[in-house]
């Protein structure tokens, strides 16, 4: 038995060194990730919704720089950093208004393999180019999301930087500020996870019959920390294990609206039909508990959807005909970019370039902006707002 023991540590740790490997050469030169996407001014125009003769106006009068040139004089574009300084100086800045409450979005789903944690990555870049300030919370231990982000969780994670000494029996925090890293995207933070993290559930199934108060505080004690933290954002997002336990239960109280990404597939939808069907129970037990619970929203997203999959077609019509308008309508595209990108511990918001042809990284990125602005749309109702006009439309509507 100790052969096999041994056995199975050796490959996990065979499989650390990989993955090193694999971090070292995506991120030469220093192994640190760095952001190097660049926006030209049509693109540029659009995210900020205005012409592209208004930003080259502010560039010629000084409120703007110009974007750096290349050797041969072609303009190289806009960084995300450069953008965001554009977004102030031209007042096109999508931010919430400071009586607004952040939205914190749990992004659940107990069935592995659904793209949970490509979702909250790409959803988190999708909100940093549209301009917004994003927290990404890695609270689960197998720590996807935080390897996305350019950290390796047994390499550079400790214990320490996850949420564990705010939230274990016997807490060394007082706030989460600690474990707030700064990532490439300069409007994007990460609290990291690791496999340590889930000391977590050990402690808290060890306390005993005092379990249920602990439980209790706990839940009590995520909320009001990521609500504290929440304050310097406009999006928090929320990455919870694939599992009921007690962090997910802890997230699910702590969030103000729900995202649940599925695949188009009969044992994806059975299997988020049962984690409805527990979520259900489990939330009117907390309920019950005194501990209450608020959604803005609570939204099914399909992921990994292949068009040209007939099956697809008919486990999508399934969906539509069983959650309405829950489900949102555009599913995110099954797309070897995606894959590709993940290869590089990327999202498709930070290749420079396309890896495959042209046309296919073009339809990726627009389906994406289409299926993620969804749940942009729901944040901004639920401050009460729409997305902001384009110039374009204010010039229509007045002629």
């Amino acid at each position: 038995m100790n052969s096999i023991v041994s056995q199975i540590g050796d490959l996990a740790e065979a499989g650390e060194r990989m993955i090193e490997r694999l971090r070292r050469k995506a991120f030469l030169p220093d192994s640190r990730k760095g952001l190097n996407v660049r926006i030209g001014i049509a693109d540029a125009a659009q995210l900020l919704g205005c012409s592209t003769n208004r930003i080259r106006m502010a560039e010629d009068d000084g409120r703007l720089p110009s974007p750096p040139t290349s050797e041969t004089g072609r303009r190289l574009g806009y960084s995300i950093a450069e953008l965001l300084h554009m977004r102030d100086v031209l007042g096109a800045s999508p931010q919430r208004a400071s009586l607004d409450a952040p939205a914190i979005i749990a992004v659940q789903n107990f069935k592995g393999g659904v793209g949970k944690s490509t979702v909250t990555t790409h959803l988190a870049h999708y909100f940093a180019v549209q301009g917004y300030r994003v927290l990404v919370v890695d609270c689960d231990s197998q720590a996807t999301t935080t390897t996305l982000f350019g950290f390796n969780p047994h390499f550079n994670i400790s214990r320490e930087e996850t949420l564990y000494p705010y939230l274990s029996i016997d807490p060394t925090q007082a706030d989460l500020s600690y474990a707030v890293k700064r990532t490439p995207w300069p409007n994007v933070d990460l609290i990291p996870s690791n496999l340590e993290l889930f000391d977590v559930e050990y402690e808290l199934a060890a306390a005993g019959s005092d379990g249920q108060s602990v439980l209790a505080a706990r839940f009590r004690k995520l909320k009001q920390g990521l609500a504290e933290l929440a304050r310097a954002y406009d999006i928090v997002l929320l990455d919870p294990p694939p599992a009921l336990g007690t962090i997910s239960l802890a997230v699910m109280q702590a969030a103000n609206a729900l995202l649940v990404p599925l695949a188009a597939t009969t044992p994806d939808f059975c299997s988020t039909v049962q984690f409805l069907s527990m979520m259900d129970q489990v939330l009117q037990q907390l309920v019950g508990a005194g501990i209450s619970l608020d959604y803005n929203f609570i939204r099914l997203i399909c992921s990994k959807f292949d068009s040209n999959d007939p099956s697809h077609a008919m486990i999508r019509s399934i969906m539509e005909q069983t959650f309405g308008p829950a489900l949102l309508a555009v599913p995110i595209l099954d797309s070897a970019e995606i894959s590709h990108a993940s290869l590089r511990m990327m999202t498709i918001y930070e290749l420079e370039k396309p890896i495959g042809t042209a046309k296919t990284h073009k339809r990726c990125r627009a389906n994406l902006d289409e299926a993620l602005g969804q749940v942009e749309q729901l944040v901004r109702q639920s401050w009460g707002r729409v997305p902001p006009a384009r110039e374009e439309e204010v010039f229509d509507a007045a002629g």
